[in-house]
């Protein structure tokens, strides 16, 4: 196999139009995929009564749902890893366009689906059939978003590109958020139940198809071109390359993985409903300060991202790890004493929560242009559905004995990204 280039991409050069343009489109193309993929969540009591017998018990119908929901993420890997090999094969184009085609479609369909009253059982296998596609698309679409704006700009942008990106990536989950607030507001629970939930996934699969035309205009990086016309592409399965070769960065990407995901599933999407269940708060009020901890979270991303670029990752990690320790165990503890501070205190920890921007700029530069997009969508994915299945229960547990549960896991985790931070340190990254 021949050696890669060192450098992601010229680090001379500034940021031209062609670069923010790349970055606009893959973000906005992001921000929708990501929509696709997390409005399922916010519709899933509505779709478990649909979908599934009405003598059903209600606990059964929510698990089998959620089950659905999490079959996506079980489906990511795969999809992740077989992407991400012809990625670094055929290109990273093709496949950063692919992704987006496989989430539009399903959610089309979804939101055309018949109900279990209609086709019977064969109304839940396709719900699921379709969540698996999703799944796979979303395994490819991260990963390959990352790896497609990295190696477009230039070697000292690579940070504040990726936390870009992230910071679309997070947005789709606002929208989401947003989306469903609105279709509450518009309609009534018995129009919801009617037809209105269909009305998000229309929007979502339509937006989505717009994205993939939108994406013709995006050119192959120049570093997957440059490695293509030497001939310099893997010379063997790229996967086995990088977990042979590049065991470190796989560690080291795993690792920052567990961080994002306990950022994003405890802070982000579970403490809504930590708010109304323990705190008291409406789901009103919860849903407005969980927007706008989403909105500060974007804006962390970029910042992160930046900064990354600016002084190391490892410095990011090291203080970005600690403000998210100490904002999110202040937003857990104070809220009893002083409901008032809610809003401002679940902002400041979507701030910290934006540490998570400077992720993939760790990963990019940790694996080789050759394999970059196999070792980083096998880390994240693999990571992201083993620590993403099982800290909702690690989190559900701890509450049982101790209402700051949900603050202990985060301190844990940023105990993580801080030894993290200090290791890149070390190696002065």
């Amino acid at each position: 196999m021949t050696a890669a280039p060192s450098s992601i991409a010229p680090p001379s050069r500034p940021l031209t139009r062609s670069d923010y343009k790349t970055l606009s489109l893959s973000a906005l193309g992001g921000a929708l995929e990501f929509y696709d993929f997390i409005i399922f969540v916010f519709f899933a009591a509505v779709v478990g009564k649909l979908f599934f017998p009405a003598d059903m018990p209600e606990w059964l119908r929510l698990m089998q749902t959620f089950g659905i929901f999490a079959a996506g993420y079980l489906a990511r890997p795969l999809g992740g890893i077989i992407m991400a090999h012809f990625g670094d094969l055929l290109g990273r184009k093709k496949m950063f366009t692919l992704s987006i085609f496989m989430m539009a479609v399903p959610t089309l369909i979804m939101g055309l689906l018949p109900t279990y009253a209609q086709i019977g059982i064969f109304a839940p296998i396709l719900l699921l059939l379709m969540r698996v596609i999703q799944g796979a698309a979303i395994g490819g679409e991260v990963p390959g978003a990352w790896v497609f704006v990295s190696e477009h700009v230039p070697g000292r942008n690579v940070g504040y590109a990726c936390g870009t990106l992230t910071c679309g990536l997070t947005s789709g989950i606002l929208l989401g958020s947003l989306m469903a607030t609105a279709i509450n507001s518009i309609y009534t629970p018995a129009e919801v139940s009617d037809y209105a939930w269909r009305i998000p996934f229309l929007i979502g699969g339509v937006f989505g198809l717009a994205s993939v035309y939108l994406r013709r205009w995006l050119h192959e990086t120049p570093v997957f071109a440059e490695l293509q016309q030497r001939k310099a592409l893997a010379a063997e399965v790229p996967l086995r390359t990088v977990l042979r070769d590049h065991r470190g960065a796989v560690a080291i990407s795993m690792l920052l993985t567990w961080l994002l995901s306990a950022g994003i599933i405890v802070v982000i999407l579970m403490t809504p409903t930590i708010l109304q269940t323990l705190y008291g708060f409406t789901p009103k009020q919860s849903l407005q300060a969980n927007s706008l901890a989403i909105v500060f979270l974007s804006l962390g991303c970029i910042g992160s991202g930046a900064l990354a670029d600016r002084f190391g990752a490892g410095k990011v990690f090291v203080f970005g790890s600690l403000a998210l320790l100490a904002t999110s165990w202040t937003l857990f503890h104070s809220l009893h004493a002083h409901p008032d501070w809610l809003f401002p205190l679940y902002a400041v920890t979507g701030l910290s929560v934006g540490v998570i921007g400077a992720v993939p700029y760790v990963m990019v530069k940790a694996f080789p242009a050759v394999v970059r997009f196999s070792g980083l969508s096998f880390s994240y994915n693999v990571a992201y559905a083993i620590f993403g299945g099982l800290t909702p229960m690690a989190v559900t547990l701890l509450m049982k004995s101790n209402p700051m549960g949900p603050a202990y896991y985060v301190a844990a985790i940023c105990v993580i990204g801080f030894l993290c931070g200090v290791y890149l340190m070390a190696k002065k990254r």
